[in-house]
């Protein structure tokens, strides 16, 4: 078997055939989720964000998010990929410094949008795709295998059409990502029209009430590679502190901590 984690991650991309992503936002759910089964792992920077006090969207710096990446990768043995968000920047060498970064803390590859942060508007067409072939060229200067996934978020923020999502994501493919990604398509459709058409490994998100309804059965019938979970999980548990904590801190009712998990189980998944 390959100790390359690089390589192992890049070998679960199989068209027709989805793995799960699991996102973990600290080393705590990275090791449950690992316990549980997961394959693979990957931050999320919107739940990164939520553990340092602060809201989604450009708001942690590439040394938080790299040192977080680092923690995540420590805390179990499965191969991990980095939301790296825009790569800290907007020139290509900046996005190409972060590729060579997340090389050297162990990440087996990463995911970088094309949206000028903290601004929802996206970059321009060529500029997006110089970014992606700055990333793409880094990566394979890195030791090991690196599996880099180009993001089109544009229709995801209400900036661009499915139209020009396909044409960004067939210039990314171009540009030598590895798996291409545009979260929440409009319809299910244009998701099935972005798995034909684009001939590379599609990762498709998990979130909102159109993509959470699917199996992963259907994923697969559209020729989905792999299914994200991005913030979703986290916000889950922030839902649980929300339908827990209003009822004892607005009438003194206690009754919603019955449900807890049982501490000795998650000691066993911890390690403990």
């Amino acid at each position: 078997m390959t100790t390359d984690k690089g390589a192992t991650f890049r070998a679960l991309h199989q068209p027709g055939n989805p793995f799960i992503l699991a996102n973990a936002w600290d080393a705590g759910s990275a090791k449950m989720l690992a316990a549980l089964g997961a394959q693979a792992l990957a931050t999320t920077s919107a739940g990164h964000a939520f553990t340092l006090g602060r809201p989604d969207m450009g708001r942690v710096t590439r040394d938080e998010a790299l040192a977080h990446a680092a923690d995540i990768v420590a805390a179990t043995v499965l191969p991990v990929s980095g939301d790296l968000e825009n790569g800290y920047g907007s020139a290509p060498e900046t996005v190409a410094e972060t590729i060579r970064l997340a090389g050297e803390v162990g990440l087996a590859g990463c995911s970088i949008e094309d949206t000028a942060l903290p601004d929802s508007a996206p970059y321009d067409f060529d500029l997006a795709v110089e970014r992606i072939q700055a990333a793409a060229a880094a990566a394979r200067t890195l030791p090991r295998d690196f599996v880099l996934v180009a993001r089109a978020d544009g229709i995801l923020n209400g900036q661009y059409d499915i139209e020009e999502a396909l044409r960004r994501l067939h210039a990314f493919y171009e540009a030598g990502a590895d798996c291409l990604y545009a979260p929440i398509p409009k319809k299910t459709s244009d998701l099935a029209r972005i798995c034909r058409e684009i001939p590379a490994p599609i990762n498709a998100l998990a979130a909102g009430r159109k993509y959470t309804a699917l199996t992963r059965a259907q994923y697969a019938e559209m020729g989905v590679a792999r299914i994200s979970l991005g913030s979703a999980l986290a916000r889950v548990t922030h839902q649980a502190i929300l339908d827990a904590a209003k009822p004892f801190l607005e009438d003194g009712d206690f009754s919603k901590l019955a449900g807890a998990a049982d501490g000795s189980n998650i000691d066993r998944m911890l390690g403990g």
